[in-house]
């Protein structure tokens, strides 16, 4: 059941990202959603043969250095508005509905930190969080901040 209704009342309190989403998702047609949830389950399968195979994928989270505080967006925008174009890692697993988490792996020359992604089959939520404290307890980063200016 959809809550378009509800989205001009909490509009203002939402993410502009995800406030677009929804609007270019009550613009589709039937067909055109029919077609995209087609699209989405042959990926699926495609990414469900791979954890077949293997326990985990391990991607980097975003291939871009963190967003600049207040920003929706890479400053400059040379990779665009659409954050599909500078998140190509993280999207497709809320697409399938798979675990996935994101934990610091390193610092950028900068001092900016790094995420490493780290992905699991379908109802895998335990080995993912196991995995990301395991690699967490290998490389610890709680005493490391990155700059603020």
């Amino acid at each position: 059941m959809g809550r378009a209704e509800y989205l001009p009342q909490y509009e203002t309190q939402l993410d502009p990202g995800l406030v677009n989403l929804a609007r270019a998702g009550m613009a589709l047609a039937a067909l055109d959603f029919a077609t995209a949830q087609r699209e989405r389950h042959r990926f699926y399968e495609g990414v469900r043969r791979f954890f077949a195979r293997y326990d985990l994928l391990l991607s980097p989270t975003v291939p871009i250095l963190p967003l600049l505080a207040g920003h929706n967006t890479p400053n400059p925008h040379s990779l665009g508005e659409d954050w599909i174009g500078w998140s190509p890692f993280t999207f497709p697993f809320n697409l399938t509905q798979l675990p996935a988490a994101s934990v610091p792996a390193g610092w950028s020359h900068e001092g900016l930190p790094i995420g490493l992604q780290i992905v699991g089959p379908r109802f895998a939520d335990l080995t993912v969080l196991q995995a990301s404290a395991a690699f967490e307890a290998s490389r610890p980063w709680a005493h490391r901040w990155p700059p603020t200016a």
